[in-house]
């Protein structure tokens, strides 16, 4: 598998199977936030379109594709947290590595996930 990563964080260029992709769940959540945020439309479906076709058995191997993303407990869910567009945006999802579904939570302005997190 080749992997090159792009200056968003983000991989560009990999070799795998296309069928092989995890289930995101909802695109929906992306496209709210961009009509509100327009200028966040080309990474956001960047990353999504990345995500919808990596398939990874645990978070170390999804990783190798998103070298920014973080592991985070808050409220007792385990979430992934995606730094999206440089350190502009962050998508918070849940995924289950069992069913290769990934479940986007919230998406945010750096400065809105800063205050999300602290509120614990």
């Amino acid at each position: 598998m080749l992997i090159c990563h792009g200056e968003n964080g983000v991989a560009k260029y990999f070799k795998m199977k296309y069928t092989d992709g995890v289930n995101v769940i909802s695109k929906n959540t992306l496209r709210v936030f961009y009509s509100i945020h327009p200028e966040a439309e080309a990474v956001l479906l960047e990353w999504y379109k990345v995500l919808s076709k990596v398939r990874c058995e645990n978070f170390n191997q999804l990783k190798h594709f998103f070298p920014s993303a973080d592991y985070v407990v808050k409220n007792k869910l385990e979430l992934t947290v995606f730094n999206v567009g440089g350190n502009k945006y962050r998508v918070i999802c849940g995924i289950s590595y069992r069913t290769q579904t990934v479940f986007i939570k919230h998406v945010f302005r750096h400065r809105e996930y800063d205050e999300w997190n602290k509120r614990g």
